[in-house]
């Protein structure tokens, strides 16, 4: 399933400026202006001026706030979203409620304790990111996140994303029973989305003291999708010349093994009636008087 634009101009707007470029001159701006978040709560909230906020816009960072400042835009960060900005692109400054700048760790433990489960999902959205990949909520479809081939405005999502752990805890407990599986692939089905599942895996050692626990995990993906019988279906063809009607089979190497047994089959009543339409009446009707008798 490819992307599916919204626009006959959409794909050409995406080649033309692709989402990697619009990031570096996010990255390059936050620097430049020394633009700093503010924790609050389970979001970061980011002021930003004119030029920031349309890089903002188009890279897909937060979510737009209406205020009565003309001068600077307000965005609502996630916290995997702001610390994106301050770890990986290390573009943005984040300062606690009593507006002192913190460090990293400090910033890593008070995520944890708003979110316990942060490094797992953090892990699977700066994978996604790292791909350049436009990575949103995915609370309206009940999944963790949606990826998009580009902005939203120009490209609907393609991926609907659930972030799975090994071992007993795990992040979100989805996927353990079959019911759940079966919602999941329907409703991403009828939605025209591909569920994609990542596994964040942990290696020996991990803590997640710090956001060093990050470099021991590796994300392991895996799309589940809907098998359509419809793939493996018979198709008849009808032989023009002799007027024989074969089987072929669209299924697997085995299916088209037993298919040629059919064929020959069929073959055979073919030939068998073409051989009673050609003969004789009278013959046929002697036969038929001694089967009587």
């Amino acid at each position: 399933m490819g992307p599916r634009w919204k626009g006959k101009d959409s794909e050409a707007r995406a080649l033309a400026e692709p989402m990697s470029e619009i990031v570096q001159q996010l990255q390059s701006c936050l620097i430049h202006s020394k633009t700093r978040g503010l924790l609050l709560g389970c979001s970061v909230l980011l002021g930003a001026g004119a030029d920031c906020m349309d890089l903002l816009i188009r890279a897909c960072f937060g979510q737009p706030i209406i205020t009565a400042e003309k001068d600077k835009q307000w965005f609502e960060l996630s916290l995997e979203e702001s610390f994106y900005l301050f770890h990986s692109l290390r573009c943005l400054e984040i300062a606690g409620e009593d507006k002192r700048l913190k460090n990293e760790d400090e910033i890593w433990q008070y995520i944890i304790s708003k979110k316990p489960a942060f490094p797992y999902f953090y892990k699977a959205y700066s994978h996604l990111r790292d791909k350049n990949w436009v990575v949103r909520s995915g609370f309206q479809y009940g999944v963790d996140f949606v990826a998009y081939h580009y902005h939203p405005a120009l490209v609907h999502s393609e991926y609907a994303i659930l972030v799975l752990s090994e071992g007993s805890d795990d992040v979100n407990g989805r996927l353990n029973v079959w019911s759940d599986l079966k919602c999941m692939v329907r409703l991403c089905g009828s939605v025209v989305k591909t569920l994609l599942v990542l596994r964040i895996n942990r290696s020996d050692g991990y803590l997640a003291v710090s956001p060093l626990c990050l470099e021991k995990c590796n994300v392991e993906e895996y799309t589940i999708t809907r098998w359509n019988p419809e793939q493996c279906r018979e198709e008849k063809t009808i032989n023009k010349r002799t007027g024989v009607c074969r089987m072929v089979s669209r299924a697997c190497n085995n299916n088209a093994k037993m298919r040629v047994g059919d064929v020959k089959y069929q073959e055979e009543i073919a030939q068998d009636n073409g051989q009673r339409h050609n003969a004789d009446p009278e013959e046929e009707k002697e036969k038929l008087e001694k089967l009587k008798f």
